[in-house]
C-alpha cells in the first residue's frame, strides 16, 4: 500500500507562501518515492487558487490532489479525507494540542513550534527555532536507539534540529556552485525582497534607507525592490520597484547580494552562496536570523517593523561597500555550509520511516 501523507498548510498575509512552497518541494519528494501526497489549505484568497489545482507561483495546474479547508486556521480534515492518509505533516506556525489530537490516529508530524503543542505530536523538525548548527557526534544510547546531538524527546515528539532539515527547491540545490564564489568589492546589484505579502509593509522602509543612501553617494549601486503593495515615492537613481519577479530562485544569482526577511528567498540565497541581510518581520523571525547570524549566515538587521532606521542605514553603508566585501564573503561560505539543499530528502525520510509499522503497533493495531 502506498504511503498517504497530507500536508496541512495555511496562507495569509502574516505568513505569506512560504509555508505553500515548502509544502510543494515535500510532496513532489515524497511521491519520488512512491508515496501519495494530499495538500490541505486554509486561508485567504491564495489558499481558494490553491484550492482550485491552481499553482501558487506559475500560471499551471498543481501536480497533486488539493483540499480548501476555508478561511480558519485551525479547520479540521474532512474524515473521508482522513481515512485515505497515514500520516499529517502540519507546517502553518501556530498549532494546537487540540489540533493535533483531532488528526488521530493519524502519525503526526510538524514543521517549527516555538511551545509545547508538540509534545501530542510523534515527530517535530525545527529547523532553526533551537539551532541551526549541530554537531554529527558523539552518538548516545537513549532506549536502545543511537542519537546524535542534534536529536531529542520532548513528551512523547522526537525532534530533530538544525539546519539539515531546511527545505529548499530542486533548482536552488542545482544551482549550487560547486566551489566558493568570490563577492565584488562592493554590492553593484541589490535586490530587496520581504516575500510575495510582505504583510510588514517592510519594502517602503527599506527604499527609504536606500534612497539615503544613494543621496548621500555612500552607495552607487543598484536596487531591485518587489514591493507587492507598491511604493508611493518615486524611484530614485538606480532604483526598480516592482510588484514580483517570475522565477525569482533562477534570478537570485544574478545579484551580489540580498535584503530579506526569513523565509524561502533567504534559505535559497545561503544554499546557492549570495549573501544576505535580513530583516526579521516578527520577534519569532529575528530568533531565527540571529541564530543564523551567531553562524555567520547572514546579516542580522533586527526586527524590521520596530528597527531604527538610523542604525539600519549605517550596518548597510558598511556591509554594502568594500568595508564589508570580508563579511560576505564569509557569509557565502558559510551560508552554504549551513544550508546544503538536502533538506527535503532528509525530511520525507524522517516521514517515511514514521509510516514503518512499530513492535506496537503491530501487538495493538488501531
Amino acid at each position: 500500500m502506498q504511503p498517504h501523507l497530507i500536508l496541512r498548510i495555511h496562507t495569509d498575509t502574516r505568513l505569506g507562501l512560504g509555508h505553500v512552497a515548502r509544502a510543494l518541494v515535500i510532496q513532489a519528494q515524497w511521491r519520488a518515492l512512491g508515496g501519495l501526497a494530499t495538500l490541505a489549505v486554509s486561508g485567504d484568497e491564495r489558499a481558494r487558487r490553491l484550492g482550485q489545482g491552481r499553482h501558487p507561483f506559475l500560471d499551471q495546474a498543481l501536480d497533486c490532489p488539493v483540499v480548501d479547508l476555508g478561511e480558519d486556521l485551525h479547520g479540521a480534515l474532512p474524515q473521508e479525507l482522513k481515512v485515505q492518509a497515514h500520516l499529517v505533516l502540519v507546517d502553518q506556525w501556530d498549532t494546537t494540542p487540540e489540533q493535533i489530537q483531532a488528526l488521530r490516529p493519524l502519525k503526526v508530524a510538524i514543521m517549527e513550534d516555538d511551545g509545547d503543542a508538540h509534545e501530542s505530536a510523534d515527530l517535530l523538525f525545527q529547523p532553526f527555532l533551537e539551532g541551526s548548527s549541530w554537531p554529527s557526534a558523539p552518538l548516545k544510547s537513549v532506549g536502545g536507539r543511537k542519537t546524535r546531538p542534534c536529536e531529542t524527546q520532548h513528551g512523547g515528539c522526537r525532534v530533530l534540529r538544525g539546519s539539515e532539515y531546511v527545505v529548499v527547491s530542486p533548482e536552488a540545490l542545482g544551482r549550487r556552485p560547486k566551489r566558493e564564489v568570490l563577492q565584488p568589492l562592493s554590492v553593484r546589484k541589490l535586490l530587496v525582497t520581504f516575500g510575495g505579502s510582505d504583510g510588514a509593509d517592510l519594502a517602503g522602509r527599506a527604499f527609504q534607507i536606500l534612497q539615503r543612501l544613494v543621496t548621500e553617494q555612500r552607495w552607487m549601486g543598484s536596487c531591485t525592490i518587489l514591493a507587492p503593495r507598491g511604493i508611493q515615492e518615486p524611484p530614485f537613481r538606480g532604483c526598480t520597484v516592482m510588484s514580483g519577479l517570475p522565477g525569482l530562485t533562477h534570478r537570485l544569482q544574478e545579484f551580489d547580494a540580498i535584503w530579506a526577511a526569513a523565509g524561502v528567498t533567504l534559505n535559497e540565497a545561503l544554499c546557492m552562496g549570495v549573501p544576505v541581510a535580513a530583516w526579521g518581520q516578527n520577534d519569532r523571525q529575528h530568533q531565527i536570523l540571529s541564530d543564523l547570524a551567531m553562524n555567520n549566515g547572514c546579516l542580522d538587521l533586527g526586527v524590521g517593523p520596530q528597527e531604527n532606521l538610523e542604525a539600519t542605514f549605517h550596518s548597510l553603508d558598511q556591509w554594502l561597500g568594500p568595508e564589508g566585501q570580508d563579511s560576505r564573503q564569509e557569509q557565502s561560505r558559510d551560508g552554504m555550509g549551513l544550508i546544503d539543499g538536502l533538506g527535503a530528502a532528509r525530511v520525507v525520510q524522517e516521514l517515511w520511516n514514521l509510516t514503518k509499522p512499530t513492535l506496537d503497533d503491530v501487538k495493538y493495531p488501531r
